[in-house]
Order: C-alpha cells, then sequence, then structure tokens
C-alpha cells in the first residue's frame, strides 16, 4: 500500500483526503514508478472541483510528475528499473507510487533534476505547444500574456523573448510585475489598477497585439478580443477566474473577423512522437539556459489541500511542487 491523495466526490479542498490505496504490479504496457516529485497545475484545481471530470470516482488527483522506474511490464522495451523519467499525463499524480502507460513517460536527461522536471513537464510544454504550434511565434511578434507572473507565464516570458517576441503581460500586484518584468516580459499591465484593453492600446500606439494568450477566462473576456488586430487569433486555454461565459460566434466578426482557439496539451502531444518532440524541445531550453525553471513554492504531499487554497487565493509565484 502506498499514500495518495484522492477524491471520492468534487468540491472544495475538503474533499481531498489522505488515504492509503493499492497500486499492484504493472500490466501489460505499463511502468511502476516512485515519485520523486510530483507538480501541482491549475488544472488540479478544476479535476477536484468537478469543472473537469475523470471517468469515475474515487480518484488520484494530479497530472504531472518525476521519480524512478521500479518495475515494467509485458512488452516494454523503452524503459528499465532505474530509468529516471517525468511525465505529464495520465492523471493520478498525487501518489506515492503509481502505474502509467509507458508510452505516456519521458527519459529524463541527467541534465534536469526531479523538481525541475516535475515542476515543468505540464506547464513547459504547454508553453512549447502554445508558442511553436498554435501561434508561430517569432521575431516581431506581439503578443498579450494574462498571468505573467504564474507558472506558465514565467516560463512562457522567458521562452518568448527567447524568440524574439514583444510580451505584454498582465499580473495582480505590483510584486508580481517586477517578477514577470525578471523573467522576460517586455511591458508589464497590473490589472487591479489599470485597464489591460486601454493599456495595450497605448503600449501598441493603437496598432494591438498579433496573438493574446489567456488563461483567466471570465474577467478577461471580453476585454482580450480587444487587444487584437484584425484576424489575429485569442487562445483561450484557462480558466483561474471561471470559464468564459457562452458567447455570440458573431462577437468575433465585429471585433474584426477574429480567430479563436481552445487548445489542450493532451491533444498537442497525443502521439508519442509529438510527446517525444516536445519534450525534448523542452529540456533543450531549460538545459541551454534559455528557460529556468523556479521551484518558489514546495509542500509535503500530504499538505496537497493547503497548496491549492494558496494557490487559488494567488499567495503563490511560479511554479509549486509537492514532495511525497
Amino acid at each position: 500500500m502506498v499514500n495518495a491523495i484522492r477524491i471520492h466526490e468534487y468540491g472544495g479542498v475538503d474533499k481531498m483526503k489522505w488515504e492509503a490505496v493499492d497500486v499492484g504490479a504493472p500490466g501489460q504496457g505499463q511502468i511502476r514508478v516512485k515519485h520523486r516529485a510530483i507538480g501541482f497545475n491549475y488544472i488540479d484545481t478544476y479535476f477536484r472541483s468537478g469543472l473537469y471530470k475523470f471517468p469515475s470516482l474515487p480518484h488520484v488527483l494530479g497530472t504531472e510528475g518525476s521519480g524512478d522506474v521500479v518495475a515494467v511490464g509485458p512488452g516494454v522495451t523503452d524503459f528499465k528499473v532505474g530509468d529516471r523519467v517525468a511525465y505529464a499525463n495520465p492523471p493520478g499524480a498525487y501518489i506515492e507510487e503509481r502505474l502509467m502507460p509507458a508510452e505516456r513517460a519521458v527519459k529524463l536527461p541527467d541534465s534536469i533534476t526531479y523538481e525541475t522536471a516535475a515542476a515543468m513537464m505540464l506547464q513547459g510544454m504547454t508553453v512549447r505547444y502554445l508558442l511553436r504550434d498554435t501561434y508561430k511565434v517569432g521575431p516581431g511578434t506581439v503578443m498579450l500574456l494574462h498571468a505573467a507572473a504564474g507558472g506558465v507565464g514565467l516560463i512562457a516570458c522567458q521562452w518568448a523573448k527567447h524568440l524574439g517576441a514583444t510580451i505584454i503581460g498582465t499580473v495582480g500586484s505590483d510584486e508580481k510585475g517586477k517578477l514577470a518584468k525578471a523573467h522576460g516580459c517586455t511591458h508589464v499591465i497590473n490589472y487591479t489598477s489599470e485597464d489591460f484593453v486601454k493599456r495595450v492600446k497605448e503600449i501598441t500606439d493603437g496598432k494591438l497585439c498579433d496573438v493574446v494568450y489567456d488563461s483567466v477566462g471570465k474577467d478577461t473576456f471580453p476585454g482580450s478580443l480587444d487587444c487584437l488586430k484584425p484576424r489575429h487569433l485569442w487562445v483561450s486555454f484557462g480558466n483561474s477566474s471561471g470559464p468564459v461565459p457562452p458567447m455570440d460566434i458573431g462577437i468575433l466578426n465585429s471585433k474584426g473577423s477574429l480567430f479563436c482557439t481552445r487548445p489542450t496539451l493532451f491533444h498537442y502531444t497525443a502521439s508519442r512522437e509529438d510527446l517525444v518532440e516536445s519534450a525534448n524541445d523542452l529540456f533543450d531550453v531549460v538545459a541551454r539556459g534559455a528557460v529556468k525553471i523556479e521551484v518558489n513554492q514546495r509542500y509535503a504531499l500530504k499538505d496537497a489541500a493547503q497548496c491549492h487554497n494558496d494557490v487559488q487565493a494567488r499567495k503563490t509565484t511560479g511554479s509549486t511542487i509537492l514532495i511525497p
């Protein structure tokens, strides 16, 4: 038996239970991983609350982690006992040891620590698809990035700067603005004291942005659309303030024949080939120092409920991990 954080019903942090579960031996195509570190991501709160649903309950929370392979099931050829691995899917990471499909894990280079890997796999590969696939960011790109001081935000600021973009970032405090600036954000807007749409127009001399990356949701809609050049792209990839309300698609016409997408990492890394390519690109920029992963908060796994409380109260910055 090992210990895990599970939910038996959806709701608040009081639904998170620290309990013993039986893991068992790996089956066909599976590996058993002993976690060294587990990543927290805002999506974990969606699964806890029921905004996103598990196939069934009870279920272990969490979507990413890193550790060592301690057992290998039949048919697994890419991994052996003792390999260092990391992953960003499937859910079920808030546990000391777990079973998972071998095809969803990647080998961890010696240059990347367990804590760094756990803090960056989901967020880092999310940034990778946002900047390289959903919209190809490069020199000359002007982008608006909401929540620029968050876990995804700090990675995105660094990676976008590395690609030559101009980054306009929104933050919730002056301290977070300084943090975003230190990580490459070109211009910072404190949305608690400034109108971000008005400031974007001022910063760009009315030319507006090529792409808006929006993980906030309800509170930034439809303002995000007013920050875009005609025929450009709004990327809605999160709902930290609540889901975007139902909209009349005609709003995209009236605001400039805009495009919008609601992507997810799981679709951008659905194939083994895409997963490995994405992970290797992330490992490369981190190993070369273009992107630095800063773990600003650590919690014991059994204290995951406090972690959820602190993140939802916006008391955290950068990346947060849980230690088994």
